[in-house]
């Protein structure tokens, strides 16, 4: 996008009243910003939603003093500006209908051809809900996925902590603009995400971290990502409004279940309880239901001798030895394991290289 789209584009963002998308509405149909403002009044009164008062907002002209402003900006702090109908926007974000016209963002960010999931829950992280988090992004660290989550206290930086432990992109998305950083002290961290990784936003520099972006900014967290998980959460709370917005994005949401006494297991219980989140135990659960596949090079035959199997994987190895290619249930009936044992067990067989994921989730022995 040039400079000139650019500035219309934000322009027009500014215009009381146009909001995503009615932004979306008037580009479709005047093809540029541009096109917009120089539209006559009866030609943008037949757009559906377009009224006597916001055809009377677009006559403010400050909106370009403000555009400018931005401009100014986003140019001297190198942002990276990304529009909603072009490549470099997040590609599952496009297909949301209230998504950000513009995407602004800095770091290292490379979505091309990754799996991309959310992580959200809770600011009062417990003991729990931290091994549980550790756990599972280590656990998924072997099929590089790109960790996103709102760099928030609790669930959020130990989610983004651990995904730069294992130098796994991750990528906070952020309430307020760039200019600054939300929660202070997480500043210290803010270096390291950039790196591998990155903040977004579609907040200006002029926008502060007032309790309604945060909840505006949940639909990017949970747009942008193929699946959204819900690591702990209270019967209420910002976490459960982003699993309800995956959910009407028709994205996989998952929750891990607590006891029934916990305080902060109640959201992610009530989520599975009304079956609007997948119960999430292990990252086996996630990859199955997901259907990913962990790409394992072929190992020659001699270094396969060497490979320590435990009693209950050298059990699953034998029977697909001798059977071949068998479906994920068939291997859990034959060898009386139940289905979350078995896709424990199978997803460390294959990071150990004695086994193959296949198309169908069919697996066999290597």
């Amino acid at each position: 996008m040039s400079d000139q789209d650019l500035f219309y584009v934000l322009a027009l963002l500014k215009v009381e009243g146009v909001g995503d998308i009615m932004a979306k509405k008037l580009l479709n149909h005047f093809g540029s910003a541009e096109a917009v403002f120089k539209s006559k009044s009866g030609q943008m009164a037949v757009i559906d939603g377009v009224g006597s008062v916001l055809l009377k907002n677009f006559k403010d002209k400050s909106v370009f003093e403000k555009a400018n402003s931005e401009m100014e900006f986003l140019k001297s702090n190198l942002v990276n500006v990304s529009f909603f109908k072009e490549e470099s926007y997040p590609e599952r974000l496009k297909h949301c209908i209230d998504s950000p016209v513009l995407i602004f963002s800095r770091g290292n960010i490379n979505l091309k051809n990754k799996k991309i999931i959310s992580i959200v829950g809770t600011r009062q992280i417990t003991s729990y809900g931290t091994e549980f988090c550790r756990n599972l992004v280590e656990e998924l660290a072997p099929l590089d996925p790109v960790i996103v989550s709102g760099f928030a206290y609790g669930v959020d930086i130990v989610a983004h902590q651990r995904a730069m432990d294992f130098n796994l992109q991750t990528i906070g998305v952020m309430a307020h603009g760039l200019n600054q950083i939300y929660p202070k002290s997480h500043r210290k961290y803010s270096a390291q995400i950039d790196e591998n990784g990155g903040f977004v936003t579609e907040f200006w520099s002029t926008s502060n971290p007032d309790k309604e972006n945060f909840v505006r900014r949940n639909r990017i967290v949970a747009g942008m990502a193929e699946a959204t998980l819900v690591i702990e959460s209270a019967e209420k709370g910002g976490s459960l409004i982003t699993a309800n917005l995956a959910n009407d994005y028709n994205r996989d949401v998952f929750a891990v279940p607590g006891r029934a006494t916990d305080k902060y297991s109640q959201g992610c219980n009530n989520l599975i309880k009304t079956q609007r989140a997948n119960v999430l135990t292990s990252a086996a659960d996630l990859i199955y239901m997901l259907n990913w596949n962990i790409e394992t090079k072929p190992k020659p035959v001699q270094k396969q001798l060497f490979i320590n199997l435990e009693p209950e994987e050298q059990k699953v190895y034998d029977f697909l030895l001798k059977n071949g290619r068998e479906l994920l249930d068939s291997i859990a009936l034959q060898c009386d394991f139940p289905i979350y044992k078995i896709s424990g067990l199978l997803l460390n067989m294959e990071l150990k290289g004695v086994i193959r994921p296949l198309p169908g989730k069919l697996f066999e022995a290597i």
